[in-house]
């Protein structure tokens, strides 16, 4: 649990970062939640998000591509980026890392290598 909480003590560090939260969306389990400002439910992220990254693994199966070609899922609201990372290491199978982003002060481009960075210091 205590490297969960420094993955998302490094994830709270990306610019603009207003929550974040790891997620087991195997078994729908919030393992870990960190929120900076957003009204966002953090924890209801864990239960609801899971449906939308099983969908997006189950077409791109249909589709005929390996599920480990996903990088990420992005979703932009009109304030806001929310950006899911499924987590790639082979261990961590199920587990993504749901953040949402500040639209006005978040560079994307920049949290999404970082939270390949994060994922790739971490082993959880």
């Amino acid at each position: 649990m205590e490297q969960i909480q420094q993955v998302l003590t490094e994830v709270m560090k990306i610019r603009g970062a207003l929550g974040a939260v790891v997620v087991d969306y195997v078994s729908r389990v919030t393992l870990g939640v960190q929120g900076n400002g957003t009204e966002l439910d953090l924890h209801k992220v864990g239960e609801v998000d899971t449906d939308v990254i099983r969908a997006k693994l189950h077409a791109l199966s249909v589709l005929g591509y390996p599920p480990g070609d996903l990088q990420d899922i992005l979703v932009t609201l009109t304030g806001e980026y929310h950006l899911i990372h499924p987590l790639a290491q082979r261990k961590l199978q199920g587990v993504f890392i749901y953040l949402v982003l500040d639209r006005n002060s978040a560079a994307l481009a920049v949290a999404r290598a970082r939270l390949v960075e994060i994922e790739e210091a971490f082993d959880l």
